[in-house]
Formats: structure tokens, sequence, C-alpha cells
């Protein structure tokens, strides 16, 4: 990533159209907000839209704005997405979902430097810098009719492909920055991300990219305190019974470290099922006290009588 940020920062001292590709969930409206702060433009406004979720029937105003009077109910000026963005960034994300004849007007400001909003009868000159972003191969949708080539070439003067998480490096960094964004700062301070708990989440392929790691994180942090383990959450989050994607040496480490199952039955017996406690008794985590009730299939321990049921005690 320290190669795609000193391109970032080359990017950001120019005007140069920036589109960045990558697959969704990536951080892609982090890098244009990190390409706008590190901007001349970075004073200036910060305007994103995301061009999936625009009707038709106001592509045009949203895009250009309109004049009192353009329309019905048009009361005021409307300034248009681009005039808001004078002096500062425009940010189109998914713009391979932008409406085809949205993409023509779009066209004609870039090559103009100038809007003409509904009802007017004169170009209105703008001043913005555009970074798009899309999760899509434009190329493929310039072959498939979808999108216009004369705006590719124009968007696409300075490309910057994302990579996915689980091709990135920099892994335990992106998992400590997120934790402690998202929790409170005596909370991070309190229950740092351990060198285990980032090793647990390096082990998935997370196709959600960083969106899905900070949901999960999330999770994490406001069940913590209520006795869910990050392998719990993990494995409901991957739809799995338990975690299959780590390596030998880790899955080896889990299994050799728990004790034999008679020793875990009484402790669970001892403790009134309470799986922290006899994790604690047994000297072992959560986690593997967890994966060897999973591995035996027992998977009720919420009281005592169902666990003298489970064990012929009762």
């Amino acid at each position: 990533m320290k190669k795609h940020e000193k391109l970032m920062l080359i990017a950001a001292q120019s005007n140069i159209p920036v589109l960045l590709q990558g697959e969704s969930g990536v951080g892609k409206e982090i890098a244009a907000r990190f390409i706008h702060k590190n901007s001349p433009r970075s004073r200036g406004p910060f305007i994103a839209l995301n061009c999936g979720a625009i009707a038709r029937n106001l592509a045009e105003s949203l895009l250009e704005g309109s004049k009192k009077g353009a329309y019905t109910g048009a009361s005021n000026d409307h300034k248009g997405i681009v005039q808001a963005a004078n002096g500062g960034t425009l940010f189109l994300d998914e713009i391979g979902e932008m409406p085809f004849d949205m993409q023509s007007k779009l066209l004609r400001i870039l090559q103009e430097h100038s809007v003409l909003p509904l009802g007017a009868t004169q170009n209105e000159p703008v001043d913005f810098r555009l970074v798009c972003a899309t999760n899509r191969d434009l190329q493929t949708e310039i072959k498939n009719g979808n999108f216009r080539k004369d705006l590719y070439f124009r968007l696409s003067a300075f490309p910057i492909v994302i990579p996915p998480l689980r091709k990135r490096t920099d892994f335990a960094e992106i998992a400590t920055t997120v934790w402690n964004d998202i929790t409170e700062k005596t909370f991070a301070e309190q229950f740092p991300l351990q060198d285990w708990e980032i090793k647990a989440l390096s082990n998935y392929k997370w196709p959600g990219n960083i969106r899905q790691l900070k949901n999960v994180l999330q999770r994490y942090a406001l069940l913590k305190e209520h006795d869910i383990s990050l392998e719990e959450i993990l494995s409901e989050e991957f739809s799995r019974k338990a975690i299959r994607d780590t390596d030998e040496c880790f899955m080896y480490q889990v299994r050799a470290s728990a004790p034999q199952w008679p020793f875990i039955q009484k402790a669970l017996s001892e403790n009134d099922g309470n799986k922290s406690r006899a994790a604690k008794a047994l000297k072992i985590s959560r986690g593997c006290l967890c994966y060897q009730i999973k591995k035996h299939e027992f998977q009720n321990w919420d009281s005592r009588a169902n666990l003298g049921d489970s064990l012929g005690l009762a």
C-alpha cells in the first residue's frame, strides 16, 4: 500500500482526474478523501455522490442544478453537485452505474469546465477536481454498451487499483486502525487488539473487505464484555462450525493445548456449564474450549441440569 499511497500523494498535487478501482469495501472513498485532504483543494468542499442511487428523472438537475421556475415547484435556484464541489473535489462513487444519458452531460462538463443548470440560458463556469471509483471493469462495460468510451478515457487519466484485503500485507495495521477508530479511547487502551486476535482475523478471505472487517470488529467490541468470543463471531460471520482457515501450526497449538475430554467435562460440571470459568480452571482459552465442545458435539451448556443430562449425571 505504500506504493499506492505514494501514487495518491502524487496525484493529489495536480488536477488530473483519478479513477480508483477495486472490489466493494476496499476503501475507495477513504482513498478519495485522502487525495482531497492532501491536495491544494483541501480547504474546499468534498462532495460525494453514489452514481448507483441516481433517479433518472432527477439526473440532469442533480448534476447541473436548476433555476427558479425551471419546473413546477422550483421556487428557488438549486445548486447541482458539480457547483457544490466548486473549489474542491467531486467524488463520483460507482461511476460504472451512472445512467448512460447522464454520462454525456458529465463529459460535456469536463470538456467545457462549466454547467448549464436546468432553465438557464448561459453556461456557468466551475472549478473542481474529479475523483471517480468503481468496482466494475469499465472496459467490459464499454463493450457491453453500458459506458461511454470517450468518458472512460477522460476519467482514467490516473488509474489506481486498490488491492482487496486478502492481498494486503499490512493486515495487522489495518485491523488495529479499524479497532481504534470504532472504539472509545479508554476501551481501546484497556482492550487493545491482541496478536492472536489479529491472527484469527487474518485467516479469513474477507470478501467484503475492510467494510466487512469493520462490521465484525464492531460486533466484537460490543459483545466482548458479554462473554462472546471472537471465534464465535467469526464462525457465525462465515457460516462455519469452527474456524477452519487457520494454518496447520495454529490448529496444532489449539488441539495440543486442550486437556483430555473427561477433564473438560469435569471442569464444565464444576462451573455450572460456564465456559469462561471452566476455561480459566483448565488454563486454556475460551476459544480452545469452544472448539473442543463443538468437536465432541456438545452444543448446549446453558444450565447445570442440561449438562447433567448430557453427561448422564442427572
